[in-house]
């Protein structure tokens, strides 16, 4: 059927009276949209364990098709339709990348980054004058383009850098920290500054059909006069609009940030007026919003998902129409494809490896920075659209150049890896239980070394009670490493905070950026460490959360900590099921990688506000303790949580009980073991072990000692948990040594990182009130000789204590 382009509808009728929906303008862009976003996303999926970026598949999605298919699903009819939905994604994204690119940051880099930019994108251009000789005289029609343009478009293409995608690839691969990351991050910032004044210059230079060079001498200093008035008049008003989109003016955020997306519509209106692009003015009005503060965050969180996510990805769709690979034909055409790529990366790897070299930067990691720095994307595909719309690149060229973008993001990371290996999670068990770091004598200086992790601000409160409560002066000094996990997506965001810390975890920061997230972290640690002089170290690690382990164990095992504490995947904001969230599943894959793998022993905090809530008076002035109960089975996960709650017994602002589950008699099976450890275990032995433990504990008149023999353990457990008679109950994963583990619901099991116990108390339907801690021990199969040692002297130590308070005989 043929179609009358200029009468066009937007909305179809329907099949029932006749209507072909992909005839009808709307119909078709949803059915687009719908096709380009899960071809996308299918094949971001499948490149995944190539750690490869996501820009690889947008750009590749595109270029897989056959003339019927496009005609169908893509006429020409709906090509601008497209395009236009297209740039409107594309000027929003360049305004966040506006956003990203901090200019202070850039001025503080240093001579080193700047000189290597500057060769780094130098030695590609010259290297493009002699390509675009070739191409002029090789390629069929383009000797009627001029020189000067085509040199311009070639140049750029060949020598800028993708700073998100370098960004999103450094941090895959663990090296933000390296010098390589850091030294590439602030050449990749120059670098980008340095391919938009290019790209402007050469959309002036090559822009229309006009004769006279005044045209574009006139669009260069309309150019300039525009970033001047942008950063010297509306940066100023932006810095205005930002502080009153603090938390102080709640009433006057939507209005102040309706205000700069109409900004961002307006900068692209003017410089299109002038005659560069609409996107270059949306980029430079991105440069005015302030980096500091949260309302920079608040615009982003706004927008980058349904830019970034749905719109940015019909201007892959409609680039990749245009780019027909088929117009590569012949030895000859793929021999200028080979010669482009080689030029492309001899100019760049060779330009940016020599500098490096001679500011004493080792040859591995110089020629490593040299392959990161040819990393390409979207802003290649900018140059080169643009070069198209202005008939400077024919259909060949244009193909030509946009395989060799794709050839040399595709080979980045692989190269990298191959040239300088990444962290990799491996490792060694180095047996630390809780149990053998606590000192045996009053007078010990050892340090309890823990890694606090943090999801966000509201977990911090809980996560301050309980190192409360696990402080103890008398004992040894407390040292706090506390971890804020930050998942890498490929929001602007996280580039953000990528540009923000600079460290992925390791090695420990003390500084933070004012008005970030993570300085509110900061702020509530400080304030407790001053009060109470703990020694706190802050980190950030910014990984996948497919990967963040390797960051969580790597510095458990270099900073040697005894236990890990990890935050539970679900938040509780209030009373009842309803209130309860899921922060992340991701976060919980997280966890259970922990536990597997973790060098030390791994606490989980089940957190419902423990220490948060109203309590009532005991007195006028007198608060009340903080109620701990430790739900005791046996194994040596829970001799674990009885070595964490002999910390806790002895603060005075915290009351200790330690139930213990017995058999009844009779019972039978009392050989069996029902274990979440895979370690075989002694039943004789954890027996032993057991009443070590607990004569520590039994005859400490801090703790409240109780047994109690029960028939049904889940209906226990869950009354002890229903009850408002503790704030936080403390359990051991698993390890059973008895038939007692039988009578637990392992069908039902929810969480099975947390254990048969601590599932049932975490449950979100059962009314559960107090926090939970799960303890698991480092599984050591040779574990438990070294601790009974420990317990016995431990032992001795607590009933010399207890004897001079107690006139009970000590055991």
């Amino acid at each position: 059927m043929h179609l009358n382009t200029t009468t066009i509808k937007t909305s179809s009728e329907g099949a029932w009276q006749g209507d072909n929906p992909l005839n009808y303008a709307f119909p078709l862009l949803i059915l687009q949209t719908t096709l380009v976003l899960s071809l996308t996303h299918f094949l971001a999926f499948l490149l995944k364990p190539l750690r490869q970026p996501k820009v690889i598949a947008e750009i590749i999605v595109p270029l897989g098709r056959n003339k019927q298919f496009v005609h169908l699903l893509f006429p020409s009819w709906s090509t601008p339709i497209l395009e236009s939905v297209g740039s409107i994604g594309l000027l929003f994204f360049l305004f966040l990348v506006g956003i990203e690119l901090d200019l202070t940051s850039i001025r503080r880099s240093g001579k080193r980054a700047f000189t290597i930019a500057l060769v780094g994108i130098s030695l590609p251009f010259l290297f493009s004058v002699g390509v675009t000789f070739l191409l002029r005289k090789a390629v069929h029609n383009e000797d009627k383009v001029g020189y000067v343009q085509l040199l311009m478009f070639m140049g750029v293409a060949l020598s800028i850098t993708a700073f998100p995608v370098l960004a999103r690839i450094l941090a895959e691969l663990k090296l933000l920290t390296t010098q390589v990351g850091e030294t590439a991050m602030a050449t990749a910032a120059f670098n980008d500054v340095a391919a938009w004044i290019l790209l402007a210059s050469t959309v002036a230079i090559s822009g229309g059909d006009h004769k006279s060079p005044l045209v574009s001498i006139w669009i260069l200093i309309s150019g300039v006069a525009f970033v001047a008035f942008m950063l010297l008049l509306i940066r100023p008003v932006m810095n205005w609009v930002a502080q009153k989109c603090s938390s102080e003016y709640d009433f006057l955020h939507e209005a102040y940030i309706c205000l700069t997306l109409l900004g961002v519509m307006i900068s692209g209106f003017m410089t299109d007026l002038i005659g560069i692009h609409a996107i270059f003015g949306a980029f430079v009005f991105g440069l005015t919003i302030p980096k500091g503060g949260d309302f920079a965050t608040r615009v982003i969180k706004r927008i980058e998902d349904f830019v970034s996510g749905l719109l940015l990805l019909l201007y892959f769709a409609s680039s990749g129409l245009k780019t027909d690979v088929a117009k590569i034909h012949g030895a000859e055409a793929w021999g200028l494809l080979v010669l482009v790529i080689s030029t492309a990366c001899a100019g760049k790897i060779l330009g940016t490896f020599v500098v490096a070299m001679l500011c004493m930067i080792p040859v591995r990691e110089s020629l490593a920075l040299g392959v990161l720095m040819n990393t390409k994307g979207l802003v290649e595909l900018i140059v080169l659209n643009i070069g198209k719309e202005k008939k400077v690149l024919n259909d060949e060229i244009f193909a030509i150049l946009v395989l060799m973008a794709l050839f040399t993001t595709f080979m980045t990371t692989p190269t990298v890896m191959a040239i300088y290996k990444p962290l990799h999670g491996i490792y060694s068990q180095t047996n630390r239980p809780l149990q053998r770091q606590l000192p045996l004598t009053e007078n010990s200086k050892d340090e309890l070394r823990i890694l606090a992790c943090v999801h966000g601000p509201e977990n911090v409160p809980s996560l301050i009670n309980l190192v409360e409560s696990i402080r103890n002066p008398n004992r040894s000094p407390l040292k706090l490493y506390v971890m804020h996990l930050v998942e890498l997506t490929d929001r602007s965001s996280s580039i953000m905070m990528v540009q923000r810390a600079r460290k992925n975890g390791f090695p420990f920061i003390n500084r933070f950026r004012k008005g970030a997230t993570q300085d509110q972290i900061a702020a509530a640690f400080e304030t407790y460490a001053q009060v109470n002089r703990v020694n706190i170290r802050h980190s950030i690690a910014i990984s996948a959360l497919s990967t963040m382990q390797e960051d969580i164990c790597h510095v458990a095992q270099e900073k040697r900590v005894a236990m890990i504490i990890l935050p539970f995947h679900k938040l509780w904001r209030g009373k009842g099921e309803e209130a309860m969230e899921n922060v992340n599943h991701g976060w919980r894959m997280v966890n259970q990688m922990v536990l597997k793998r973790a060098p030390c022993s791994v606490t989980v905090l089940v957190d419902r506000g423990f220490g948060c809530e109203p309590k009532q008076e005991a007195g006028p002035s007198t608060p009340m303790p903080k109620r701990v109960c430790i739900l005791f089975f046996g194994g040596p996960d829970d001799r674990e949580a009885l070595e964490l709650g002999g910390r806790m017994a002895e603060h005075p602002a915290l009351r200790l009980t330690i139930l213990r589950f017995l058999e009844k008699t009779g019972d039978e099976g009392m050989d069996q073991s029902h274990s979440c450890s895979t370690v075989p275990m002694n039943n004789e032995r954890e027996k032993e072990l057991d009443e070590t433990a607990m004569a520590i504990r039994r005859w400490n008149q801090l703790v409240m000692y109780e047994e109690r023999a029960v028939d049904n353990i889940t209906e226990e457990v869950l009354k002890i948990g229903q009850s408002r008679e503790y704030e936080l109950v403390i359990v051991g994963k698993g390890q059973f040594p008895s038939s007692m583990g039988a009578k637990l619901p392992v069908n039902q099991i929810e969480h099975a990182e947390l254990g048969l116990v601590g599932d049932i108390l975490a449950s979100s339907d059962c009314s559960i009130v107090p926090s939970v801690l799960v303890t698991q021990q480092q599984d050591e199969p040779n574990a438990d000789e070294t601790a009974a040692s420990g317990m016995v002297q431990d032992m001795q130590v607590t009933t010399d204590d207890a004897s001079i308070t107690n006139t009970q005989p000590s055991v």
